[in-house]
């Protein structure tokens, strides 16, 4: 159950020449959206870049019967549509598709999983895979406990014979507060060991999430400016134009803006944006740093919930009906598709300086984003110059849908008189280094089969997190507090949540 000690950060990653150890990639919920739209894409193109090693074989696991070709036809399909790189070369997937199979097994039938076993021996011995094993839980969280305990009755959650690694890769959401959290985790870790446990963030598989970590700490001019000093706040965005397309619409009744967005991708922004320098750039030094600022984070009281958080739910506007009317969501629904909230570090870095956080369902657009926004300078010598244009600095990290940095700056017009207005210096990925980025996915299912952690959350971390949502959550549904606002589909949300910056001259940045 050994986990391999290589670290993409500092190995190269998507592009180096090390290829991926030997195992089976066996994907659980195989017939699922998941897979069709992000696994087997992801899977393809790692291969497409020379990352997956030629022992590496995929097994779909679902309940409902299909031969391997009518598998492997689907998944072709699927990479056809969703596939990053295009157009798909037939070739390169014909050859790959011969490792992929299928088998039928219902969570709820012990002996399936035992049949399951008898195949995914038959299989490594085929190619050679060395007994390593990756489980990917591409499920519903209902399915959870019966799929992990079968995967122990049958022995699953140890290698093969002579093999050095079973993992299992599992999907947010990690329960629906932190009671379910704690028996999620009860039921993984009666079963596997933490350091086979890989649970899975999709933001953190982003390119520019990752760069946060080489902005911060391999770039000597910006470490020494992110604390209390001279930093004024720190805003965090995720915006999305979608609403309930689909079965959306049931998930969000029973989870909310909250759980579904704060509690895993916008917490985990937070954390590497605050974090302190970590001792090694590798998953135990980086996800320590990481829990501490989660845990940092105090308890709001229910006035502070009541004056620090806005909840919004859209209402029928220019991008179509509003969440009431969605398929799966009651008529007098009180579920937030929109949530602000300022919360605050509470260490010696950090102190006083807000983290505002936002994020939202049928917004203007799709965008997200992390921007630190400094102090002014002590003394505002260009003030009767007329410099009225003038603005904080600002650093954002762009995440969607354009990956890169811009640094705002003012600068001073062309011409007589000292005239400044801001000006932006960007850095673009596309641009800079002349491809696209490779999709969240693929990073993350080649660290799962590397063996490494580091973009991956930890349980204490998943702890911390669900204290922080669980606090906000109960002062909602105890006090009612602050009461639910409607926002027009696509607008830039409600216009209550400019109140959280408590300062008419500072503004969120424009969604």
């Amino acid at each position: 159950m050994g986990s391999r000690e290589s670290n993409r950060l500092q190995n190269g990653g998507i592009g180096s020449e090390e290829a991926s150890p030997p195992c089976l990639f066996v994907i659980i919920g195989a017939t699922g959206d998941l897979t069709a739209r992000k696994i087997a894409p992801a899977l393809y193109n790692l291969v497409h870049e020379n990352m997956l090693s030629d022992r590496v074989a995929v097994l779909g696991v679902a309940r409902h019967p299909r031969s391997d070709e009518q598998f492997r036809q689907e998944m072709g399909q699927a990479i056809a549509t969703h596939s990053r790189s295009q157009p798909v070369d037939e070739g390169l997937w014909n050859q790959f598709a011969k490792r992929w199979h299928f088998q039928v097994a219902d969570a709820g039938d012990e002996n399936s999983y035992r049949t399951l076993s008898a195949r995914i021996k038959e299989l490594d011995e085929r190619y050679k895979t060395g007994g390593n094993r990756v489980f990917y839980l591409a499920i519903i969280p209902e399915a959870f406990p019966g799929v992990i305990h079968s995967l122990g009755v049958a022995g699953l959650n140890r290698p093969g014979g002579g093999g050095a690694f079973a993992r299992v890769v599992v999907e947010k959401p990690f329960g629906t507060d932190l009671s379910s959290a704690r028996e999620l985790d009860a039921l993984l870790l009666g079963n596997f060991s933490e350091n086979q446990v890989y649970r899975i963030d999709h933001y953190l598989g982003k390119e520019t999430v990752q760069n946060l970590i080489a902005l911060r700490f391999a770039n000597a001019i910006f470490e020494p400016l992110f604390n209390r000093q001279y930093v004024d706040h720190v805003q965090i965005t995720t915006a999305e134009t979608a609403g309930m397309e689909g079965r959306r619409g049931a998930y969000y009744e029973a989870s909310g803006a909250l759980r579904d967005m704060v509690q895993s991708h916008m917490l985990q922004m937070l954390a590497l944006t605050a974090m302190e320098v970590p001792s090694r750039i590798d998953g135990t030094s980086i996800r320590n740093e990481k829990v501490k600022v989660l845990q940092c984070i105090a308890p709001l009281t229910p006035d502070e919930v009541a004056s620090r958080t806005i909840r919004g739910q859209y209402a029928a506007g220019p991008a179509g009906p509003g969440y009431r009317q969605e398929l799966g969501v009651s008529p007098e629904s009180m579920i937030e598709t929109y949530v602000a909230a300022t919360l605050y570090v509470d260490n010696w870095r950090w102190a006083g300086v807000p983290f505002r956080l936002r994020t939202g369902k049928r917004l203007s657009s799709k965008t997200s984003h992390i921007q630190i926004v400094f102090k002014r300078e002590p003394m505002s010598l260009f003030q009767e110059m007329g410099c009225d244009a003038r603005g904080p600095n600002q650093l954002t990290v762009r995440i969607f849908p354009t990956e890169g940095i811009s640094v705002t700056i003012d600068g001073k017009v062309p011409g007589p008189g000292m005239l400044l207005r801001p000006v932006r210096m960007d850095f673009d990925y596309g641009s800079t280094f002349g491809s696209a980025s490779p999709e969240a996915y693929e990073h993350l299912l080649l660290d799962a089969i590397q063996g490494d952690s580091t973009l991956f959350i930890r349980d204490d971390e998943v702890e911390a997190s669900w204290r922080i949502i669980d606090n906000i959550r109960s002062s909602w549904n105890m006090a009612g507090m602050p009461k639910l606002v409607m926002y027009p589909a696509g607008s830039s949300g409600p216009d209550e949540a400019q109140s959280l910056m408590n300062d008419p001259y500072k503004r969120w940045h424009p969604i």
